[in-house]
Parts: structure tokens; sequence; C-alpha cells
């Protein structure tokens, strides 16, 4: 059965703010490459904050819920939006260049260092521990390992980006536990499923290095291999949960590595239906539809459309037997969030499918809301810390 926290409302009903767990009734709504910038290198493209006066109030542009898929904001360029443009042999020229976290401060708590993954795929992976290990009585501590998923909606960011480390960094610090952040492949370079077989590579690493006598040695002397838990962060969820169902089925092949469990913070899902809070959000200033849809039109295998079951596992599919199977789950989700109504809808099958799950959605806040609130940021930290036993 799925719980919720008591600083947040009940994750099956209405999705109608009643401003409880919030001292604010103001929501920022910032543009994909503001936040972005914001975070890396404190300059915005432009600002749009929206006030909503009441509980029921609707979006500053309203959508009218016949709106037809192709006719949500017409005029919109999603492109221009994510700063990207498409090549004609299928790639994409990433044009906001995002600094890159390198070298540590003496001083930092958190150590780290980049290795190869899969030299045929160019994934890698950026590994941290904490500087100074906990001891109890003398003994060094095992810690748990994380692996990690990092947002970007399939086409943007990287392991080393600055947001993406200090995500890590403070996850590490604060548990205190080893992290392995995932270079995973991005689209549409390489399409779903590659990003799940790029997760499923680091899995089978992780595992590898307990039983080589060369393995890491951060893992070997730190790592408890009985407590790997997934973390992803908006597509990164997505990743998470079906990197979680890939260990299920492959589970004697990474014995002794044990999933203990599954944090999916604001997971990316979608589908050919529009859900209310789509409807609702069609023209967020961070991920209006268009942009969401052409995420997904880059994403996803040549020809799919949003029912596919990477796009929308609520949909029918052999991965729905698995489900069960997983270890324990922690869903995230924020009120202004297009995608909120999905991430519930997902909750909702988990545990019709049998998980046990943790649900935590706030009413307030936007997609990303806790990449730029501290109040909220330690609030989703919180519940990680609780959640990874």
């Amino acid at each position: 059965m799925a719980k919720t926290s008591s600083h947040s409302r009940p994750f099956l009903s209405s999705f109608h703010p009643n401003f409880s767990s919030s001292s604010s009734t103001t929501s920022a709504f910032l543009s994909f490459t503001f936040i972005h910038s914001f975070i890396h290198s404190f300059t915005s493209k432009s600002y749009i904050s929206t006030m909503y006066l009441s509980e029921t109030s609707s979006p500053i542009f309203p959508i009218p819920t016949t709106m037809r898929r192709s006719q949500t904001m017409s005029k919109f360029n999603p492109y221009h939006h994510l700063s990207i443009s498409l090549n004609p042999d299928g790639s994409l020229s990433r044009l906001l260049h995002l600094p890159a976290f390198s070298s540590p401060a003496p001083a930092d708590p958190v150590s780290f260092k980049d290795l190869p993954l899969n030299p045929s795929s160019s994934t890698s992976l950026r590994l941290f521990r904490p500087t100074n290990i906990p001891a109890n009585d003398g003994v060094v501590a095992r810690l748990p390992i994380l692996i990690y998923f990092h947002h970007g909606g399939w086409i943007l960011h990287t392991a080393s980006d600055l947001i993406t480390h200090r995500n890590c960094a403070d996850l590490v610090a604060q548990i205190p536990a080893i992290a392995i952040s995932v270079n995973y492949r991005l689209a549409p370079e390489s399409r779903l499923p590659a990003q799940y077989d790029d997760a499923a590579d680091a899995l089978l690493w992780v595992k590898t290095q307990m039983t080589d006598p060369h393995g890491d040695q951060w893992l070997k002397d730190f790592g408890d291999f009985s407590r790997c838990y997934l973390y992803g962060v908006g597509c990164g969820g997505n990743i998470a949960f079906f990197a979680g169902l890939k260990a299920v089925a492959a589970a004697s092949h990474l014995d002794p590595l044990k999933v203990a469990g599954i944090v999916m913070n604001q997971p990316m899902f979608g589908g050919v239906q529009r859900t209310n809070s789509e409807l609702r959000f069609a023209t967020d200033q961070l991920l209006p539809l268009p942009v969401l849809d052409l995420m997904w039109e880059l994403a996803l295998p040549k020809g799919m459309d949003q029912d596919h079951r990477y796009c929308n596992p609520m949909v029918g599919g052999p991965h729905k037997e698995l489900i069960g199977e997983l270890g324990r789950c922690l869903v995230i989700g924020f009120g202004g969030d297009p995608m909120v109504d999905r991430q519930q809808d997902f909750v909702k099958m988990l545990t019709g499918c049998g998980a046990q799950v943790l649900a935590w959605f706030d009413d307030m806040g936007f997609h990303n809301v806790d990449l730029i609130d501290h109040r909220r940021a330690a609030a989703v930290m919180s519940l990680v810390k609780e959640f990874i036993i």
C-alpha cells in the first residue's frame, strides 16, 4: 500500500492546491534555458512569475480541454526553447554550454573520480565517496551505494554538469553514501532503450567491482552491496524504474548485488491522451507541452507514439509482471509539474501491481523546483535519507 508523508497531500486526491503544505501561494515558472543557466552561471534569458489567486484558478494562458496536440501553442518553437537545433543527419547541436565540475577544493567533504563504463558505447561513470568515511567503534562503516541517473529530458546534460555533480555530492555527504553517476547516452543520437542498456551496464559494473579482485577499491572497501539504490530525476526517474525491472529480471546474474530500493524524483512519463495537469499547465514556462512532445519524439524508437511502454508504463505489457518484485519505491512530485497526474497514475500502477511504495507530492512547486528552492531541496533530501536504510 502506498504511504504519504504528513507534509504532503494524499497522492490519490484531486490535485487542487489547498496551500496547507506551503507558506506561499506564488509559483515561479521559469523557462527551460533560464532555470539551467541560473543554476550554472547565475544569468537568465527570461523570468516569468505566475500568481495563483485561488485554489481553482486557471493558468494565465488557459488551454481548451478539447485542443488537439498539434494546436497547442502552435507558434511556439520547442527547439529554440531548449537551445538545440536538429542536424540533417538526425543528431542535435546543443547550443547551451553548461559548466562542468572538474576541480574539487581541498576542503570538499566529498571526493570523486571519473571511470569508463562501456567503451563501445562511449559511456562513463562519476564515482563519489565521502572524504572522511564514518566509523563505528573504530570499524569503517559500509555505506549504501546509489546509482544515479541525471535529468535532462533524454537529450541534455551529463554526469559532469555542475548541477548533477552537486546533487550527487550532496547525497553522498548527507546520507552518507557511495554514489555512481551514470553518463548515459543521449537521444536522438541514441534512442531508447539505449539508456536502459547503459543502466544495466552500470548495475553489472557495480556487481563486478565486488567479485573482481582488481575491482574499484572505493566500492570494495566502503560499499555495502546489499544496499544498492537506484536514484533518478526527471527522465532519470524513468531510467531508474526500467533499470529496476532489468535488475529483477537479471537478479541471478547480479548476485550478490541487491537493489534495495528505487527513488524516482519527478519521473518523466507521457501518453497519447492528455491528462488534466498537462492541459492545465500546457503553457508552463519550463515544460510546455510542445517541449515534452519534442523530447519524446527525439527519445522514443522511431515510429512509436507516446503510448509505448517506455513513455507510458501504465499501458499493458510484460513489464507489469515484474513490478511486484521491485524493491521499495519512493516517488516524489510537485503540484505545478505538467506530469504530476501521470506520476500519480504511476504510483497507482505500482501499488496495484504489488510494489511497496512511498509517495510524496507537494501541492506547490513546479518541475525541478528543488534545484533552486532550498526549502524544497531540504524536504527531498530528508525523504531520501529516511528512505535509504
